[in-house]
């Protein structure tokens, strides 16, 4: 059976996602072009609810894309599966924009690495700043986020998994050891 830790739970979550809305309101509240991307699948689920916190705190609707990122990825060679191809949604000008990607966890830097990537074929974003639920560490990568919900000490054989309502009918965050 696997060791499985609850590090946030349903409420943990509301209120990591309302402080992180806040610090984006204290660094971009006044920047216009502000725009959300939340990388599929469950970064878009979290892109979603922070652009309802952030459209309420800022009185303004801000513009919001899911990214999928599958096509980028630089592990094809590896994957023991074909891989599952979500939708890209961007329906705002990116050129000039200040964009939030948003994502639920950073670990080795890669995912970012790909989206990135991925975002630059639309266009060329005024700026680019990362906000991640979880920081679990253990980069291969030179990538860090601007935004962090929670940071978490991990060991490599762990997987942090989060589960969002709209995917998993609850709401919470779990490391699990092999």
């Amino acid at each position: 059976m696997k060791e499985q830790k609850i590090i946030l739970s349903e409420k943990d979550m509301a209120r990591t996602l309302d402080r992180l809305a806040s610090e984006v309101t204290e660094r971009r509240g006044d920047d216009e072009n502000l725009a959300i991307i939340g990388i599929q699948r469950r970064g878009a689920d979290l892109a979603e609810r922070l652009k309802l916190i952030l459209d309420e705190k800022l009185g303004r609707k801000i513009p919001l894309g899911k990214l999928d990122i599958n096509l980028y990825r630089d592990d094809w060679t590896n994957l023991s599966r074909q891989p599952s191809i979500n939708c890209t949604e961007i329906p705002f000008d990116i050129e000039s924009a200040s964009v939030l990607l948003v994502d639920d966890v950073l670990f080795s830097g890669r995912t970012v690495r790909a989206a990135l990537e991925a975002v630059l074929d639309f266009g060329r974003p005024r700026r680019v700043e990362l906000l991640v639920l979880v920081d679990r560490g253990h980069r291969e990568l030179p990538i860090r986020a601007d935004y962090v919900g929670k940071e978490v000490v991990t060991f490599e054989d762990q997987h942090v998994n989060v589960l969002v309502k709209e995917r998993d009918d609850e709401d919470k965050v779990v490391i699990i050891r092999s």
